[in-house]
């Protein structure tokens, strides 16, 4: 039986009709380029001499505060020509005197420089808490225009800009009086119908009720959320100099009834309530005001979904097929959406505050409320991450029952809380293990100190990854350090599963979350020495898994995530693809399952090859073994072939085949164990070093000329960053064994796999991904055409 091969001429020369697509979803350079046009369409209409905006009547710099927060938010820096006039314009503007106009000032002080503008903050703060209304049946809310003592009509739009304001104000360290978050959540309390909706203004005694709409329905659950979150700690305590967890839970009925009455009536392309109405613009009245209150509650709850619809992405896609093809602006009807100005900036509130990428999401698991003891936990981690990061970030919650492989891996870190035992379905197990194996992180905490879910959770992974256990994390792993250091006072233990390239897998036996939840972030801190201390620790844990299983690089919100396996696509590849399998063994033929698909989409745009990239894995005694010239054989472990394996790589190898070798993190182990084997099955085989000057590291075959590369090295640090690794320039190191005048297999002793990989090792000693992709282009090119 000779080999079986395909050459490249034929797979350059064979060429497929593609099936009829649908029409492709939103994608993020879409909405990056929606965003600039948008934010170009503001700059263009700001006035140069005064450096505001065309204001409207009664609200003096309101429509100027709104546009330079749309372009704060979409990425316009603090420091440019256009956001410096425009603060300018705003600090002159005078005393306070309008609630929409405070709100907007003080977020737009907040996201330029607080600290710059703390004064103009707290004088605009201060304003908002004597303008609540106080007194009637409308206490707790706000009106237009604020007097002291006046007992007016207060509305709910209003009173949400309010909210937000001093929710930014508290955030850049404004002490607010916690009686004016009190009588604000009263005061939405008690305005929220029974279907959970909310209306324009509360109707007193003799007024009709005004219709519910989606606004003022994100209005309400926005301001639920920021209300109760300033006043209540959350479902653990602090008495004395002990932190209590797992306390008893807020009820959170009424921002779930909200959400429902939100989902069923959901729409991207009008304000809900409003949908009764028979003319088309009335029905699209307060669109933009209404997904931008949206975001708000996707964002606040931490929902991808509301209901069933992916309410960004939804969004978003309306939005960008909505945009002024030539100016770049939005325009809408009514509530002052007929304004190009407010239309556009609300639009792209929506966009770019929905797009914050997703940090880490909570696992919802069992029944019940279980999984998550601590409500605010991830929340406050989220946070602080932000502050140190200085970036923008969202953190979401997926349900275990309803989602998909593909949606778990919508998020870089999974949170796993709870304290019983835990009942995940064997498909659950699966997407748990496909998670990690496809590049995802589990982070575990049993709630509560529960042994059941300990006991549960130990189980669990052995039964996911069987050929490896939970160890305890060493002082010296970046998880101790990669963001801070943690205070050596309050270490919990920390233990780990190393998959796919690192530890993908941290559990803590003790609460994390109970200590998130209590972090008060900029507020003035009212606990004892020692209980601060230890929160701070537990925060600084939470903020090194999410650095080192980041390593602080996140994902466009709107990329889709691959789904690679090593099994195939499960369908036989078309005629004239190239199929190159990975080879199974026990040594770690599965981790970093990713690494062979991801260069093989690099091979075929290089060298315009047709070529299956979801390869699948044989057995090495697999008849099918000798359809491919090519074949892969990477592992992290010791590990020994059969007899019948033996023999028939070594007929493989004999009859003209390739095997293209790979050291996972430079594992020693895996490198010792493949050149027994070769020799075993092939007694003269020796390996050697390919020299720099061979054919396989130049261009002579299509490849790149690699007379150096660059090798991290985990153990080297680089510089006070404990995420950055020691990069040192160095010849290519490649062993290679020749079999009759030919190179039969090429080893790297030096990591190439993990560098492939979809998410960053920082434990492996290896070529960076550039070059590691350098080097297997040139290795498969080389054995295509030698």
């Amino acid at each position: 039986m000779r080999l079986r091969y395909l050459p490249i001429g034929l797979a350059i020369t064979l060429l497929l009709a593609l099936a009829t697509r649908t029409r492709a979803e939103i994608t993020p350079d879409q909405v990056r380029d929606a965003i600039q046009r948008g934010a170009n369409y503001l700059k263009s209409q700001q006035s140069a001499a005064r450096g505001g905006w065309r204001e409207r009547p009664g609200q003096p710099g309101g429509v100027s505060a709104l546009c330079t927060l749309a372009l704060l938010e979409s990425g316009e820096r603090p420091d440019s020509p256009a956001i410096e006039r425009a603060l300018a314009y705003l600090r002159g503007l005078g005393e306070p005197s309008t609630t929409y106009t405070s709100a907007l000032q003080i977020m737009v002080f907040s996201a330029a420089d607080p600290k710059k503008d703390l004064l103009q903050i707290r004088r605009h703060a201060e304003w908002l808490a004597k303008a609540q209304i106080v007194g009637g049946e409308r206490t707790g809310s706000w009106t237009y225009y604020g007097q002291v003592g006046e007992r007016t009509r207060g509305d709910n739009s209003n009173s949400q800009f309010a909210l937000l304001g001093l929710f930014e104000a508290e955030q850049a360290g404004v002490e607010i009086d916690p009686r004016v978050w009190q009588r604000a959540l009263e005061y939405w309390l008690s305005c929220q119908h029974e279907d959970g909706s909310w209306s324009y203004y509360k109707p007193v005694e003799g007024e009709s009720r005004a219709p519910s709409t989606g606004s003022m329905t994100c209005a309400g659950i926005g301001a639920l959320v920021i209300a109760s979150g300033q006043l209540h700690e959350g479902d653990a305590r602090v008495v004395g100099e002990t932190i209590q967890c797992c306390g008893p839970q807020q009820d959170q009925s009424p921002l779930e009834r909200g959400i429902q009455w939100l989902a069923s009536r959901f729409s991207v392309q009008v304000n809900p309530g409003m949908a009764s109405a028979g003319q088309l613009d009335f029905r699209r009245s307060g669109l933009f005001y209404y997904l931008y209150g949206m975001e708000r509650v996707g964002r606040l709850t931490g929902r991808r979904f509301i209901g069933r619809h992916d309410w960004y992405r939804e969004g978003a896609e309306s939005l960008v097929q909505a945009q002024d093809r030539l100016s770049g602006y939005w325009k809408g009807a009514g509530h002052a959406e007929d304004d190009e100005l407010i239309a556009t900036s609300l639009a792209l509130l929506f966009l770019s505050k929905g797009r914050r990428p997703v940090v880490i999401a909570k696992l919802k698991h069992g029944y019940g409320n279980d999984w998550d003891h601590h409500r605010s936990g991830v929340h406050h981690l989220t946070r602080d991450v932000e502050r140190r990061w200085q970036q923008k970030l969202s953190w979401q919650t997926i349900d275990a029952q309803a989602a998909t492989l593909e949606d778990l891996l919508e998020t870089p870190v999974l949170f796993l809380s709870g304290s019983e035992a835990l009942q995940f379905t064997a498909e659950q197990k699966l997407n748990l293990k496909g998670y990690i194996n496809q590049g995802g992180f589990i982070f575990a905490e049993a709630s509560c100190g529960s042994q059941a879910f300990d006991r549960a959770f130990r189980d669990l992974m052995k039964e996911l990854f069987p050929e490896t256990t939970l160890r305890l994390l060493p002082p010296e792993h970046p998880i101790w350090f990669a963001e801070r250091e943690v205070n050596p006072k309050f270490m919990p233990p920390l233990y780990g599963i190393d998959a796919c390239c690192r530890t993908s897998v941290v559990y803590c036996p003790q609460d994390l979350s109970c200590r998130w939840e209590l972090d008060r972030g900029p507020r003035t801190a009212k606990y004892p020495v020692a209980v601060q201390q230890e929160i701070d620790s537990f925060l600084a844990i939470g903020a090194n898994v999410l650095a080192y299983a980041t390593n602080r690089q996140l994902k466009d919100k709107l990329t889709r995530p691959r789904i690679l396996g090593p099994g195939g696509s499960g369908q036989s590849p078309a005629r004239g693809t190239l199929v190159i399998p990975n080879l199974r063994h026990t040594g770690g033929s599965e981790d970093a399952a990713n690494s062979l698909p991801n260069l093989l989409r690099v091979v075929e745009s290089e060298a315009d090859l047709r070529l299956e990239t979801q390869p699948p894995q044989i057995d090495p005694s697999d008849p099918r073994l000798f359809d491919y010239p090519i074949v892969f054989f990477h592992g992290r472990r010791d590990f020994r072939l059969t007899a019948p394996q033996r023999n028939a790589l070594a007929m493989y190898l004999r009859r003209g085949g390739f095997l293209f070798g790979d050291a996972i993190c430079a594992s020693p182990e895996f490198a010792a164990a493949l050149r027994r084997e070769i020799k075993l099955a092939v007694p003269e085989a020796e390996f050697v070093r390919v020299p720099f000057d061979h054919p396989l590291l130049r261009r002579d075959f299509g490849g790149k000329d690699l007379p150096t590369v660059t090798l991290r090295d985990p153990q080297l640090r680089a510089g006070n960053d404990p995420l950055k690794a020691k990069l040192t320039k160095i010849r290519p190191l490649l062993e290679a064994v020749e079999i009759d005048g030919r190179l039969a297999v090429v080893l790297s002793p030096y990591d190439i796999s993990c560098a492939l990989e979809n998410h960053a090792s920082l434990d492996c000693k290896g070529y960076i991904t550039e070059d590691a992709a350098a080097l297997g282009t040139n290795i498969i090119l080389f054995a295509l055409q030698q």
